[in-house]
């Protein structure tokens, strides 16, 4: 189900992941899923939408969760939780990633105790906040201006963080930029991956 409006998901990350959904061809459809960095909800609103068996929504916070969402049965909320150690009483076929201030690297570790051998990682990667952890030497590599990464650096920034993911063990099967902008208008970009070759 694409989004009609402004309103369709609880926010505007919904419609960030169903477009990323669509370009990847994944069909959640009865899929056990965990959403880690859920804040309001947006990705597990999509992921219902598009019909999940089940979402586990992880994140650091506590009440941000959209009511609807939390009211849901379908819905496992894991508040107050870091999705760097988070511990789930199953695997699950499906995992989204959208969190800001925590690199995908320090993520993508525990997300592999999380899944089933076949599961997809759904990754949405922010590039202001990446360049920022890339290197020991703050001042190496692209750098955000007033918290905005430039355009031309992105590209840069994700083939670096996608290199960090194939050298633990993650393939990167496709990438496309998120449609709409995140934080200060800053390009972001999802990345699909699974582990192996």
């Amino acid at each position: 189900m694409k989004s009609s409006n402004a309103h369709a998901y609880v926010s505007r990350g919904g419609d960030k992941l169903a477009a990323a959904l669509d370009h990847f061809g994944l069909d959640v459809q009865g899929r056990i899923c965990a959403d880690l960095g859920s804040h309001v909800g947006g990705f597990v609103d999509c992921l219902l939408r598009r019909g999940a068996g089940r979402v586990y929504s992880v994140d650091t916070a506590y009440g941000l969760l959209a009511w609807k969402l939390r009211k849901n049965p379908s819905v496992v909320v894991m508040e107050r939780t870091n999705a760097m150690h988070v511990v789930l009483p199953e695997k699950v076929e499906l995992v989204t990633v959208d969190v800001a201030w925590t690199t995908q690297s320090n993520i993508l570790p525990n997300v592999t105790r999380m899944m089933v051998a076949s599961a997809k990682v759904v990754a949405l990667i922010k590039p202001h906040y990446e360049a920022q952890r890339l290197g020991a030497d703050a001042s190496a590599g692209p750098r955000p201006v007033k918290g905005v990464l430039p355009d031309e650096a992105v590209d840069e920034v994700v083939l670096e963080v996608m290199h960090r993911m194939a050298k633990t063990g993650w393939s990167v099967l496709d990438r496309v930029d998120s449609p709409l902008r995140g934080h200060g208008g800053n390009r972001e970009v999802f990345a699909l991956l699974t582990r192996g070759t």
